[in-house]
């Protein structure tokens, strides 16, 4: 088997871990997926994760096999939500999928021995590198581009909370008109 590496998050490598934790032993079908995604770990902090690595929220387009793409959210667990648009890292092919880069492959094995081929084709987005582009794209706006903030004020009419303008210290009531 060709030496793997699994770039994870620190995030990730906890979650990783703890699932490892929780493992119902040697017959848990996770439990060699989990043994060789932890001790191939190449741990980085989330704003040092490349952009084409799958990390978990990342949508990902992968390939089993070499059969048709298919285009999955990684998530944590079993999600509410469209069937067909979560792939659980509770899962073979999803914990299969984390940590990967574009490019990539893993290798696994069903319980009676085939093996099937998982590659990651394209990551479509990651939440790390969007929030990092977020960042980036607010520092670098000038004060008069930006979206105005609000503060939550409480007590400001019948305990109930009101959206203010932040920064504007002189709120003096809800005015005329609530009289």
């Amino acid at each position: 088997m060709p030496t793997e590496t699994c770039i994870l998050t620190t995030k990730d490598l906890t979650i990783l871990e703890v699932m490892r934790e929780r493992c119902l032993g040697r017959d848990d079908p996770l439990a060699p997926i989990l043994k060789r995604k932890i001790e191939s770990a190449l741990v980085v902090f989330r704003d040092d994760v490349r952009v084409n690595v799958a990390t978990l929220s990342s949508r990902v387009a992968f390939r089993v096999d070499g059969r048709e793409p298919d285009t999955r959210i990684l998530s944590h667990d079993r999600m509410n939500g469209s069937a067909g648009l979560f792939l659980p890292i509770t899962t073979p092919r999803g914990l299969a999928l984390l940590g990967l880069a574009e490019g990539e492959d893993f290798f696994l094995t069903d319980h009676e021995g085939r093996e099937e081929r998982v590659v990651l084709e394209k990551v479509h987005y990651q939440p790390e590198a969007a929030r990092l582009e977020r960042e980036a794209l607010s520092s670098s706006s000038a004060p008069a581009q930006r979206k105005p903030s609000l503060k939550l004020v409480r007590g400001a009419l019948y305990n109930e909370p009101r959206l203010v303008p932040a920064g504007s210290d002189d709120f003096d009531g809800p005015g005329p008109s609530a009289a």
